[in-house]
This record gives C-alpha cells, structure tokens and sequence, in this order.
C-alpha cells in the first residue's frame, strides 16, 4: 500500500502504528496491557473510594494518595483505550486535535504527578523530622495549594508546547511510530525548523525532573540523618517503612520516563520496539502497582479492602 502525503499544513489525522516491529503480536500483546489497564482503574478508583468514604482516612498522606490515585486514571485512560483499539481492532487513525489534546494530557499531567510525588516527599519529611510540628504545617488549606500549584505548574508548562505542535506545517507522512501521540513522535513529522520544539520540550522536562529530583533527594536525605539518629532499632524500622513505599514509586515512576524521553531523542541504537514498549509500560505499570504499594502498605485500607473481600 502506499503511504498517505499531505500537501497542506495541518493534517485531518494521524497514523498511530502501535509497536513498530511487533505489529504480527499486537493481538496478544494487548490482552496482558488490557489486564494491567482493568487492574489500574480498579485499583485507583479503590483507593479514592475508601479516602473519600473513610473519615479516618482524611489525612495528609492520604489526600495525597489519593491525587496520586485521580492523576494515574487521567494518564491510563488518555492512552490505554486507543492503544487497545490499535492492537485488537486495527483503529490507527487519531484526529489531529484528538492526538493534541492525548499529548496535554499524557506529558501535562505526567509533570503533574512528578510535583504530587515532591509533595508526599514533604510530607514524610515533615512526619519523620518535624512531627510535632505536621499537623499545623499540612493544614488542608496548604495541601490545596500544594495540589493546585503541582497542577498549575505541569499544565502551565504542557500549554505552550501543546501551541507550538499546532502551529506547526505537517507537509510530509503522516504515520506516527508510536503507540500514542509523544510529543518528539509528532515533532519528527512536521517539515521547516522544529527546534524550538525540540528545546522548550528537553527544558521543560529536565525543569521538572531536575528541580523534583534534587528536592526529593534533600529530604531524603534529611530523613534518613534523623532516622539514623533515632535510638530505638523498632522506631528506625518503622520510619524506614513508611517510606519505603515512596521511594519505590518514585523508581517507578521516573526510571521508565527518563529512559522513554531521552531515548526518544538520542536512543537511535536502541530497537524502537523496545522504545515503544517501555514507553507504553511507563503509562501502565506504575498505575496499576502504586495502589498496591501504597494501598495495601496503609493498615487502614488494607484492612478495610480484606473485609469487604
């Protein structure tokens, strides 16, 4: 068949080819992304349930558990459904503003969850070093606007990029090597000086990733000088625990997203279906393990979740 051209500036739609080299698999493949996809949804919409209806749960750590839980069902469901209908019904087509707004919500709200991670590092810090102290810092006028400021500043910095994709002259193919709309994925399609892209995008990102990083690793660090400074072996376990989970969805979620982002850019060596697929799994894996590792970590909705099994 011959591949589609475009002869003015903005095309109708899009081409979303799945994951280049596997394409013979993508029956199969997506029956384990469908289940990790239904355990996601259920998972997080558990946790945001028993918050909700639990007022012994209306606590600092787990209103911002439960963002955590409301970001990953928006990052899920903005690709997941799509990426299903690609692998089992052959549906590669997006429209254009259809795969806009996919790319807002996947890399807007991947910032966002990154500010919502910084914060649950403020509040085992403030919980572990200034305990007596937590309760009149995390009021819940502060944890509002910790929230709305992590949501400002991820979808503030997605806008103009979001402006500059759609301003762009797309004069070439219109197939996209991808399983979603990734922002560099559609750059690659655009004809004339996409540089600007290509650099608010890396600034943007190595912004938030960077300055998350270097504060979550500080407070990290502050705590791990208080516990070792407490004289109790039963008190430093305890402490360890209650962050052991953090630090573990932290790996999780910036590992993948690192690899996924700087391969995309500089990983030509690297086999684009192994791209592709860590790219997908980075949407899908830490969604569906962050309620079981939070979740199931937290005695009150651990017990609460056994009793009504």
């Amino acid at each position: 068949c011959t591949m589609p051209y475009l002869n003015h500036s903005r095309p109708s739609s899009f081409i979303l080819t799945g994951i280049p080299g596997l394409e013979v698999a993508h029956f199969w493949i997506a029956f384990p992304f469908c289940t990790m996809y239904f355990m996601a949804v259920l998972g997080n919409v558990t946790v945001l349930l028993m918050v909700m209806m639990e007022q012994n749960l209306h606590l600092p750590m787990f209103y911002f558990l439960s963002m955590l839980a409301a970001i990953d069902l928006v990052l899920t469901t903005s690709t997941m459904p799509k990426l299903l209908s690609i692998f089992w019904f052959q549906s590669h087509e997006i429209v254009f503003e259809g795969c806009v707004v996919q790319m807002f919500f996947i890399h807007g709200f991947s910032a966002v969850e990154s500010g919502v991670l910084l914060a649950m590092a403020f509040d085992r810090y403030l919980a572990i070093c200034r305990p007596l102290h937590y309760s009149a810092i995390l009021t819940s006028s502060t944890i509002s606007k910790l929230f709305l400021a992590a949501v400002v500043r991820g979808l503030g910095l997605m806008t103009p990029l979001t402006c500059m994709v759609s301003s762009l002259s797309y004069c070439g193919p219109r197939v996209i090597a991808h399983s979603y709309c990734e922002h560099m994925s559609v750059v690659k399609l655009a004809c004339g000086d996409t540089q600007p892209n290509s650099i608010y995008g890396i600034t943007a990102a190595t912004v938030v990733v960077g300055s998350d990083a270097i504060l979550i690793t500080i407070s990290y660090m502050l705590i791990l000088r208080a516990v070792m400074g407490l004289s109790s072996k039963e008190a430093r376990l305890k402490s360890f625990g209650t962050c052991s989970s953090h630090i573990c969805v932290i790996l999780l979620f910036y590992t993948p997203g690192l690899f996924s982002f700087y391969t995309q850019r500089w990983g030509q060596s690297i086999p684009a279906h192994l791209h592709i697929l860590m790219a997908d799994l980075y949407l899908l894996v830490p969604p569906m393990l962050n309620p079981l590792i939070y979740g199931m970590r937290a005695e009150p909705i651990r017990e609460r979740v056994l009793n009504l099994v």
